[in-house]
């Protein structure tokens, strides 16, 4: 593993919505900037730690400050990470990363105190938690449900977050899909089942989109 030094962020500027297939996780060093992905909007500051799964996908928008950030790989697996965390002493990690990845990211992952999160958001955020759930639900009938129109809360949201609720909606469901995918155990017909696929094939065809790879030939890996 190369060593890890601390970047630069563009000041006031924002970056559509990418794609990253390794895990990672950002300490923001100086600075501040809020990203809008996979586990809603979060306004990132300084010291604070966000974590990244597998194929996670984000919009950032990056404040006029001078923003720095070092980015450290995470282990390739289907944990669940925190959406963000507390880290005491950062630049014991920024020293570590200098001169030994491994044990940087070691010390970082053992020094994590999870964040809580606010519940309360703007409209696109509370249906972002929403579409993240076990169960989400259509975007016609949660709009009528907080009495706006399916179009203006689809602007918003795509505003926001840089993809469409439809399309959110079927990125947070693969992911949910593969974790449980490569914990092994269950079976691929039963996980698709409560993924809420309409059947062992369209589970396929999204998780295959998503990651590259076929299901079966993830559990293939992860035995």
């Amino acid at each position: 593993m190369q060593l890890l030094q601390p970047s630069l962020l563009p000041a006031a500027a924002e970056i559509a919505r990418h794609h990253h297939r390794e895990p990672y996780a950002t300490l923001v060093l100086a600075g501040a900037y809020e990203e809008a992905g996979d586990a809603g909007r979060i306004a990132a500051q300084e010291g604070e730690v966000l974590l990244h799964g597998p194929f996670s996908a984000h919009r950032d928008r990056v404040s006029a400050k001078r923003t720095v950030v070092l980015d450290l790989p995470l282990p390739f697996d289907g944990r669940d990470w925190p959406a963000r965390a507390d880290i005491a002493d950062p630049d014991r990690i920024v020293r570590l990363a200098g001169r030994d990845p491994v044990e940087a990211v070691a010390a970082l992952l053992e020094g994590l105190v999870p964040a809580t999160e606010p519940e309360d958001g703007d409209l696109p955020d509370r249906l972002s938690a929403a579409l993240r759930t076990s169960a989400p639900p259509r975007i016609g009938e949660w709009a009528a449900a907080h009495g706006q129109s399916r179009e203006h809360v689809s602007r918003s949201f795509e505003k926001l977050y840089g993809v469409s609720p439809a399309a959110y909606r079927a990125d947070c469901r693969a992911k949910r899909a593969w974790r449980r995918i490569v914990a092994g155990g269950d079976s691929l017909a039963g996980i698709a089942v409560e993924a809420g696929y309409a059947d062992q094939a369209h589970m396929t065809r999204a998780v295959t989109r998503l990651t590259g790879m076929s299901p079966r030939r993830w559990r293939v890996g992860a035995g």
